[in-house]
């Protein structure tokens, strides 16, 4: 009976996304099912992006999703964090309205166009990571992260860029017809005319 239950329980994926705030419906957008998300009337989030099972946005401090971002499961975007505000204030916490809460921090994220995050990422508030980054699974991100950046680590840190990853596959045919961004395509691909890569 618990197995069964557990079946028709079980994460899925929700194929289309019904934007709040621009009222518009995302066709190519995917959510899990157990995706949590918080203050969606805050949430600007572009088409074809991906959010994985067991994520929390927390979106009441301003989270903006830019289009083809993947978010892979059990990670935390957070525009908000009451860390330091629940200690100076004790037991005055809940009654304290939260714009006169002390030490409570509120700060919009931003995630760029087609960044991939991966498994159990924490973004926090104030956080702007630029378009086409890898952020590595369990990385603790905070601050601005330059467009086409990979981070890794405990707190985040840039340990390259993408463009190693992505030169083996510059001569593609095709690839001028999918590639997100052709100012990026034809700097890798002057680069590897070159034959020099960073």
């Amino acid at each position: 009976m618990l197995n069964l239950l557990g079946m028709l329980l079980r994460p899925f994926m929700v194929y289309g996304y019904f934007s709040r705030r621009e009222g518009r419906f995302l066709r190519f957008t995917r959510v899990s099912s157990s995706a949590k998300i918080l203050s969606e009337r805050d949430l600007v989030i572009g088409d074809h992006c991906w959010i994985g099972p067991h994520c929390l946005i927390d979106a009441s401090g301003g989270v903006e999703i830019g289009e083809g971002v993947q978010i892979s499961s059990l990670n935390a975007v957070l525009s908000h964090s009451s860390h330091v505000s629940i200690r100076l204030l004790g037991r005055h916490f809940i009654s304290t309205p939260t714009p006169q809460r002390t030490g409570f921090i509120q700060a919009p994220v931003a995630i760029g166009d087609f960044t991939f995050v991966g498994s159990g990422a924490i973004i926090l508030p104030g956080t702007r990571i630029g378009k086409g980054c890898v952020i590595g699974a369990g990385s603790v991100v905070r601050g601005e992260i330059p467009d086409h950046s990979v981070v890794v680590g405990n707190p985040g840190r840039i340990v390259g860029t993408t463009e190693k990853y992505d030169l083996e596959f510059v001569q593609s045919s095709g690839l001028d017809n999918t590639f997100f961004d052709p100012d990026r395509l034809a700097e890798l691909r002057r680069v590897a005319q070159s034959g020099v890569a960073g």
